[in-house]
């Protein structure tokens, strides 16, 4: 994943208000400003992990191609897993840090409506 890659490498994500985050896991200092910052990041952190969707994603991806390896009448549910994929993609270019990502998101996006416009015509 690249969020992590991200939090430990040369570039430094930033928080909503400007102040960089820690490059290292953050050890508790004693003091509720330590503790504070300790759960910013922690909160930061879950709201950029992407790992969930990614595997959702995937997930999708193999019913897309059980779908295809069976046969029969399948552009419901062809079309049913496109819209899925869409969402998942959208929930990734929302939760990225990361200019690639984002203009990875935007390509997947293309085909995603190109691969839909097509499953219009399976029945």
């Amino acid at each position: 994943m690249r969020v992590p890659a991200l939090l430990g490498g040369d570039r430094i994500p930033r928080h909503a208000a400007g102040r960089p985050l820690a490059r290292r896991p953050v050890e508790p200092r004693h003091g509720d400003a330590g503790r504070r910052h300790a759960r910013e990041v922690a909160v930061l952190a879950d709201r950029t992990d992407v790992a969930e969707e990614v595997a959702r994603l995937t997930s999708h991806v193999a019913q897309w191609r059980g779908a295809l390896a069976e046969g029969g009448s399948i552009g419901r549910r062809l079309d049913f897993l496109a819209q899925e994929m869409g969402r998942e993609v959208n929930t990734i270019a929302s939760k990225a840090l990361d200019a690639e990502i984002s203009l990875q998101v935007v390509t997947i996006k293309a085909e995603l409506e190109k691969i839909r416009e097509q499953v219009q015509n399976i029945e």
